[in-house]
């Protein structure tokens, strides 16, 4: 039995609808690897829990704004549900639901005991003032506050949302709660029980995966990075520190492109004055299309899903694509650059080291102890290179690509737990 579900009525074909035919297909094929049966395979695919919010905002003006939240407990078979929260004028409920189940087989893949979640708001943070934002962070909150927890359910930041938001979930549960509760989310600022070594810690993961695949030394090492914001920037940062030479980037505001390589350090300063990359003075202006043809040794999308395509991948000549975002390769795509020999490190591996430092941070916050930053970083590390080495291994020993081997590792694992435990009546 196919678990597969796909819109086929163009005018129902959005981006998080893309997002969830993707993770769905990626599914049927482990689960077609594994031999699981079709009880266990709709099992897998169906979210255990999903629930979706009205969240009015009170405005400036005095105006009322009603707007649509999500929260969607994938699995929590291993281990509480772990998962961001966005805020994004995109946001659905087939996106979040998407998004949910990647971190399931995330989490399973680099061997933390936690299920996979993820929420989201239907807004875009910019339009909002810091005021009005809070009020409708907290306001979603009270929305989900049953659905979360430290034994429960972890929110953490993701695109549109940081430490102040996270500040502003612990202490909406804890003022409910009445007590501190700072295991509740993760990301949070240190001075509230966040960890040294979260900020950027997906943008290392991507670092770590990166240098793991090439075999070979970073130096002279040419990188292309397709988002350059709160995981894209740092990587760039990381790659260009080891050695790479990282000659072209891009975000909402344009693309730019130095053959020599790019000053990373000065480039995400003058972002982050003007805000954007475009106008750059040190690079030549860029097309968002063009950055994806470039040659180039590694390609680093780090920015929304679905965004390599059939129409883009055939033109895509870098040999390895190590994902930063999530599910930012279609099916499809897939299938043309496996045709074309391309290595792509996959999400689930590739971006972990965010969700890696966030059970870190958990895991503080449960014993109300510290890790140094070092500490934390060989901890990253080690997590990072020991599931790399478990897919490569099996990608080598089946004939899988990596996208498949790390499927069949994070798939495998939660199917285990549940048939281990069996069906409660």
């Amino acid at each position: 039995m196919s678990i597969m579900v796909p819109s086929k009525t163009p005018a129902l074909i959005t981006p998080g609808r893309q997002a969830l035919d993707s993770a769905l297909h990626q599914l049927d094929q482990a689960a077609g690897h594994l031999g699981l049966d079709d009880g266990l395979r709709t099992m897998l695919a169906t979210p255990r829990r999903s629930l979706t919010v009205s969240v009015p905002v009170r405005r400036e003006d005095g105006r009322l704004d009603v707007v649509q939240g999500y929260r969607v407990q994938h699995n929590v078979s291993r281990g509480p549900a772990k998962g961001g929260l966005r805020f994004h004028p995109a946001t659905d409920i087939h996106e979040v639901t998407a998004l949910a189940m990647w971190m399931t087989w995330k989490c399973a893949l680099v061997g933390i005991p936690y299920g996979g979640a993820k929420g989201g708001v239907a807004i875009d943070p910019a339009v909002l003032t810091t005021r009005e934002l809070e009020r409708l962070t907290r306001r979603y909150v009270n929305e989900i506050l049953p659905l979360i927890g430290p034994e429960k359910d972890i929110p953490a930041p993701d695109v549109g949302t940081d430490e102040q938001t996270m500040a502003w979930i612990m202490d909406t549960y804890s003022v409910n709660a009445g007590y501190s509760v700072p295991g509740v989310v993760t990301g949070k600022p240190t001075t509230l029980g966040g960890s040294l070594g979260r900020s950027g810690a997906t943008s290392r993961g991507v670092q770590i995966a990166a240098l793991a695949a090439l075999g070979r030394s970073p130096e002279g090492v040419t990188v292309a990075v397709q988002g350059f914001g709160k995981v894209g920037a740092p990587a760039a940062q990381y790659l260009s520190d080891a050695g790479c030479k990282v000659v072209a980037v891009s975000d909402v505001s344009g693309a730019v492109h130095a053959a020599g390589g790019l000053d990373i350090a000065k480039l995400r300063a003058y972002a982050a004055e003007t805000g954007g990359v475009r106008g750059f003075h040190q690079a030549d202006a860029l097309g968002h299309d063009e950055l994806f043809e470039l040659d180039v040794d590694v390609l680093v999308p780090a920015a929304l899903e679905g965004v390599i395509t059939e129409a883009n991948a055939p033109r895509i000549r870098a040999r390895l694509i190590v994902e930063g975002a999530n599910g930012p390769t279609t099916p499809e795509a897939d299938e043309i650059l496996v045709g074309n020999g391309t290595t792509v490190v996959p999400d689930i591996l590739a971006n972990a080291g965010g969700v890696i430092v966030s059970y870190l941070e958990w895991v503080q916050n449960m014993q109300a102890y510290t890790w140094s930053s070092g500490d934390v970083e060989l901890k990253l590390r080690e997590l990072m290179l020991g599931a790399f080495s478990e897919v490569t291994s099996l990608a080598a020993d089946r004939g899988l690509t990596l996208r498949e081997a790390a499927h069949v590792i994070g798939v495998g694992r939660v199917a285990e737990v549940h048939q281990m435990r069996g069906l409660y009546p």
